[in-house]
């Protein structure tokens, strides 16, 4: 039997208001992404006029085949994958042993180590001193160079000592020990498998941070071979532009067009990846920022 609550004019009045709010904020946060997608497909001069606003004009594809016929967008996609998978796992790899070790109570210094790690944080040599060590280190113009100086995220690792520290019981590793288990197989057999969701979350920072970087790529690298993806589409674009061309006066407006559809296709193909890694990882995005995020 169906029990009908009677709802009041406030009540219905506050649903209203929320739905429109709500409404109104969502269309705010996706219309950028929307206006980006068909600002690409649409005429420039549509654009520049500003008479894009809903739906795309004047349809068009040159931007997209301007990009994708340089074989320097083929070979940057490949090195940003590249560069963010192994990245993610080198990340996690260094990350969550480091985060679970401060995380115990009987690890020796603890407090210490943590203010260490907390004091890189807010305090550094700079971008020259770490360009000596990269290049001392002989890492220069190679992968490696954008890899092993942000193995770890101080402050991801902050996250991932609150979650094991609040969420991994100390009596489930007395129980272990009873058992025989040792200390790198309790973290691999029993911690990590309860932590799927922070793994998960982790996965998703460390990965976008790697595809999103190109300062670095820029500081050591040389051979346009290694370039990443970001790297190679701030090039294009720069190599496109009438301040850097050698351009007469009747070819800056073709200029102009090429750069407008430029702009916004190398925002489409640079976002696509993470846009199809984001909806993998979103049901533990929540949970994980939570249960990981620092308590007093």
């Amino acid at each position: 039997m169906k029990v009908f609550r009677k709802v009041s004019a406030g009540d219905m009045a506050f649903d209203v208001v929320n739905t429109m709010l709500q409404a109104l904020i969502f269309f705010i946060m996706i219309y950028p992404l929307y206006y980006i997608v068909i600002a690409s497909i649409s005429e420039p001069s549509e654009v520049l006029t500003g008479h894009v606003f809903l739906l795309p004009k004047g349809f068009q594809l040159d931007g997209y085949k301007q990009v994708f016929m340089s074989p320097d967008i083929v070979t940057g996609y490949r090195n940003s994958i590249f560069y963010t998978f192994l990245g993610t796992i080198i990340n996690l790899f260094v990350t969550l042993p480091c985060a679970y070790s401060l995380s115990r109570k009987d690890l020796r210094g603890r407090n210490g180590f943590t203010l260490f790690f907390s004091f890189t944080m807010f305090f550094s040599g700079g971008m020259v001193p770490s360009y000596m060590v990269v290049k001392g280190l002989g890492l220069l113009n190679s992968f490696w160079a954008l890899l092993l100086p942000a193995a770890m995220s101080v402050w991801n690792m902050i996250i991932c000592r609150n979650f094991f520290e609040h969420n991994i019981p100390l009596e489930l590793l007395e129980v272990s020990r009873i058992d025989g288990c040792m200390n790198i197989r309790f973290f691999i057999q029993i911690v990590l498998p309860l932590s799927k969701a922070l793994i998960a979350v982790m996965t998703l920072f460390y990965a976008v941070g790697h595809w999103n970087s190109y300062f670095s790529a820029l500081l050591y690298l040389t051979d346009r071979a290694k370039y990443p993806l970001q790297l190679v589409l701030r090039n294009t674009l720069i190599s496109n532009s009438p301040m850097t061309s050698n351009t007469t006066l009747t070819d800056t407006a073709a200029m102009h067009r090429m750069i407008e559809m430029l702009k916004y296709a190398l925002v489409v193909v640079s976002s696509v990846p993470v846009l199809i890694l984001y909806p993998f990882v979103q049901k533990h995005f929540v949970q994980g920022v939570m249960i990981g995020s620092i308590k007093g």
